[in-house]
């Protein structure tokens, strides 16, 4: 989780909480219609962490399939590199290997 997204977090869960506590000291109801508020404010805050934790959740796998698909881009990138410098290898070394055949033959002689 972000530094952000756990900044928010803590502020709509600490809103929520004194939001509460708030209510409850100035709750002009009956006891039980109180803690059916409780109930209530605690559901709420409960629906709006799952929410941001939904949210944080897609968010993760959005950037986690972008970061494979450009690994998996660098990858095929470095194969095909590795491919090309050993047939440049493989050329170099073939004309080398000509040269030193030419040169042995002319020693030969």
């Amino acid at each position: 989780m972000s530094n952000t997204s756990g900044n928010s977090f803590l502020a709509l869960l600490t809103g929520a909480l004194v939001g509460v506590g708030i209510g409850i000291l100035y709750a002009p109801d009956k006891g039980t219609k109180t803690r059916e508020k409780i109930k209530d404010g605690f559901k709420d805050a409960k629906d709006d962490l799952k929410q941001k934790l939904d949210e944080v959740s897609e968010q993760l796998k959005s950037k986690l399939t972008h970061s494979k698909d450009n690994l998996e881009d660098s990858f095929e990138d470095m194969v095909s590199n590795a491919s090309h410098k050993t047939e440049d290898l493989i050329s170099f070394l073939e004309q080398k290997l000509a040269e030193l055949k030419e040169q042995n033959a002319k020693l030969q002689k």
